[in-house]
């Protein structure tokens, strides 16, 4: 009993530590992760759009590097609505409702006018606005909530820990599987832009990547761990292990979709290919892939989540974050709040855009 006592007290210690020595994520980070993000919502809506018009199994969605730094600065925006969310802590109905989803379709059109270059203003139709308001409510409600609360931990952190843990598995499932997504887009649209002088950079990928890519990427950073951390393995050691799973598992994969006609990948014209589902023509590809993945790992071990029931505001609240809603408030209704040298030190702290109050000049 003792020893789990101690045991549970160290762990708590030890996130504790982690929490503290974390901070905002940079913003080349946030604006690389918007970038996926978008290309995922692209890939999903317009594979949804394709299967209800010719029911392939496939489930092909497209998307394009263009949209993808679009997307980045779209959401960097977003969220730059988002935090003003403050102004409404007494009316959040309004903001989550009608301020956020307006703003978010007014801009949604914009982009969409500008992007597709066209002289005559796009009419949008009932089903777009729709689409476009559930989408500003899932961004206001689930994705900046989520993607705010995101801390990026100091790298002395790391280096002391013998196995580190950062983002829990489902989320670094879906963050695996959403670059799947942008790995095929981008590689589709440069082979498209070489083979077919397609300068619009137009790929495409499938839903069944996400699955794919996700599930790959997941053991292959398993695999880093252990033989990384655990077994001291070089790059060169663990590099074939890396490329037979990866043929494998792409060669599993596409051997079962197959059998349902969903297979979106055929390499049956390529040299050195084994049933069109794999090729060795690739295999500089997968190298750089792999090589990659570990950059990622190392990155994303430094990610962790703040289970606490603030977010991570970037330049908002004391020391980028945002305090717990009606933790001032309580405070000031307190009758020594005036008085109290703890409550003008935390009143200090406070600073909003750049400002600082004191409760002395109330």
């Amino acid at each position: 009993m003792m020893t789990t006592t101690r045991r549970a007290d160290s762990l708590r210690a030890r996130d504790a530590a982690r929490h503290a020595s974390a901070g905002a994520l940079p913003q080349w980070m946030r604006m690389y992760f918007y970038g996926m993000h978008g290309v995922t919502l692209d890939i999903l809506l317009s594979s949804a759009r394709r299967f209800l018009d010719d029911n392939d199994f496939r489930l092909l969605g497209f998307s394009s590097p263009y949209l993808c730094v679009v997307h980045s600065i779209t959401h960097l925006v977003l969220e730059k609505i988002y935090l003003q969310k403050r102004c409404f802590q007494e009316r959040p109905v309004v903001f989550h409702l009608v301020f956020y989803p307006s703003l978010y379709i007014c801009l949604q059109i914009l982009i969409g006018n500008v992007v597709t270059s066209t002289e005559n203003i796009r009419v949008v139709s009932v089903t777009q606005l729709v689409v476009h308001y559930l989408l500003a409510l899932y961004f206001t409600n689930v994705f900046h909530k989520g993607f705010l609360r995101l801390q990026y931990q100091d790298k002395r952190v790391l280096l002391r820990s013998s196995c580190p843990n950062g983002l829990p598995g489902v989320l670094r499932f879906v963050f695996f599987g959403m670059h799947g997504f942008l790995d095929e887009v981008v590689f589709t649209s440069v082979f498209n832009l070489f083979e077919k002088a397609d300068r619009t950079l137009r790929g495409h990928t499938s839903l069944w990547s996400f699955l794919m890519y996700g599930s790959c990427s997941f053991v292959v950073e398993k695999l880093y761990l252990h033989l990384h951390f655990r077994r001291g393995w070089g790059t060169l050691q663990r590099l074939p292990i890396y490329i037979c799973f990866i043929y494998t598992w792409e060669f599993s994969w596409g051997f079962a979709l197959r059998q349902y006609d969903a297979c979106s990948w055929d390499y049956s014209h390529y040299p050195l290919n084994f049933m069109g589902l794999v090729t060795l023509l690739y295999l500089p590809g997968w190298v750089c892939l792999s090589l990659y993945q570990d950059v990622l790992s190392n990155i994303l071990l430094r990610v962790v989540c703040n289970d606490r029931n603030d977010e991570e505001m970037p330049n908002a609240g004391a020391n980028g974050r945002l305090l717990p809603k009606g933790t001032l408030e309580r405070d000031k209704s307190h009758p020594e709040f005036k008085y109290s040298k703890e409550n003008i030190c935390r009143s200090l702290m406070i600073s909003v855009n750049g400002s600082v109050s004191s409760p002395l000049n109330h």
